[in-house]
């Protein structure tokens, strides 16, 4: 899909993947400007999704019903982002809440948490650990997509972090906030809850904006 949006884009050229299965796509394309070879790498990239969704497809209806049926994924589709299938494969990778004394230690494990570089008496903040279940991290990331949404409790995170440090710190930011969230509701057996909005402009220094766990 990446790919497909990459190509319009060159060519000024905006289409959802919905238009672009309608059987009149390529002849848009067309006339639109988009050369042969280039019509050609997007229907082969529409193929690809389709043969993709044809394998997955069966998956998902085998494992919706198994996260339905699981109470803690009932809880963790309450938070912002998190639909079944995600709720399934945090709990899944979560497993027993109580092995994580605290959020920050969920954050760890999700290899989430940023890389603290010491030298003498100063430490900086750097990339991302990425130690741990990349699985759980790949979830908490995906739940975070959703962000950019003015009804989701994360978006002036989002965007004020996505202004001054890119949209992917932005993203890791919110997954941080997710496990936060999947944390609390599973320790505590309760629904999410959405935060109170600061009053203020959220003010992040330099030094942990890549981190805001809290």
């Amino acid at each position: 899909m990446n790919r497909i949006f990459g190509l319009l884009t060159q060519w000024g050229t905006r289409l959802s993947l919905d238009r672009l299965r309608q059987p009149d796509a390529m002849q848009l394309l067309e006339d639109r400007g988009i050369p042969a070879v280039w019509r050609r790498s997007i229907q082969e990239a529409l193929d690809v999704i389709d043969l993709l969704d044809s394998r997955i497809n069966p998956l998902e209806h085998e494992l919706r019903p198994l996260a339905r049926a699981d109470p803690r994924v009932q809880l963790l589709d309450t938070i912002p982002g998190v639909g079944d299938l995600l709720g399934l494969t945090l709990a899944s990778e979560i497993g027993d809440v109580s092995r994580f004394a605290s959020a920050r230690k969920l954050i760890g494990y999700a290899g989430l948490s940023p890389k603290i570089n010491q030298s003498g008496d100063r430490s900086r903040t750097g990339s991302l650990s990425k130690a741990g279940s990349r699985t759980l991290r790949w979830a908490a990331v995906e739940a975070a997509q959703h962000a950019w949404r003015e009804s989701n409790p994360w978006h002036r995170l989002y965007t004020d972090l996505a202004d001054r440090a890119g949209k992917n710190p932005a993203k890791a930011a919110v997954a941080r906030k997710i496990l936060i969230a999947a944390w609390h509701v599973l320790s505590r057996q309760q629904t999410f809850k959405p935060p109170q909005p600061p009053a203020g402009p959220t003010v992040v220094s330099a030094s942990s904006r890549c981190f805001l766990a809290a």
